[in-house]
């Protein structure tokens, strides 16, 4: 046991870092389907917050110990989760080239075909245009590259802030119903399930 948390609450926050990861791949690389990553996030709170205290067999004990190990579950996943979705989200806006919509050349003369981008935030804001957001877009001051790069990171930081909030309130929510269904001691020392 360490002074603030269980030794079982530090391997949980290693769990939930492998938990965050497997759904970062699945959700966010393999099947891109980021609402799906959004809405997994509190229930890997949940999960990972009552992990914690059932890892450390915590039978008795203080609730503030209970819950400080399902913050630090819950913590360590949250910021896994962010990090991915913000890393993911680096990796397609500043890789993007353009092709197949921009940037193309002609395979016989290599000569280049209209329209092009310029790489990275240029092509990913000119996507946005050709699917019809350029008047959202205007409304909201967005009107060239720059100003785009600017609303685009806000958003994805505000995303990730979102998804440490609900993953981390998940793990302490967690912690609370493993404080009130967890197994009682008996007198004679065995524990038994209410």
């Amino acid at each position: 046991m360490t002074r603030i948390v269980d030794r079982g609450a530090i391997a949980a926050a290693y769990v939930g870092i492998g938990m965050a990861l497997t759904i970062g791949v699945s959700f966010l690389l393999v099947i891109p389907i980021e609402p799906i990553y959004w809405l997994l996030a509190l229930p890997a709170g949940l999960l990972i917050g009552y992990y914690a205290n059932q890892r450390s067999d915590r039978r008795t004990g203080p609730w503030r110990r209970i819950l400080a190990n399902a913050l630090v579950a819950g913590l360590a996943t949250a910021l896994t989760l962010a990090a991915l979705l913000l890393v993911v989200k680096a990796l397609f806006f500043f890789a993007d080239n353009g092709f197949p919509d921009y940037n193309r050349a002609d395979p016989e003369t290599g000569q280049p075909i209209p329209p092009s981008c310029d790489p990275g935030a240029g092509c990913v804001y000119s996507r946005y245009l050709a699917a019809g957001r350029g008047p959202d877009f205007e409304s909201i001051g967005v009107t060239d590259t720059a100003s785009f790069t600017s609303f685009y990171w806000s958003q994805q930081l505000s995303t990730a802030a979102l998804l440490v909030l609900l993953t981390t309130a998940g793990g302490l929510v967690g912690g609370a119903l493993y404080g009130l269904f967890r197994p009682k001691p008996r007198a004679d020392g065995v524990a038994i399930a209410q």
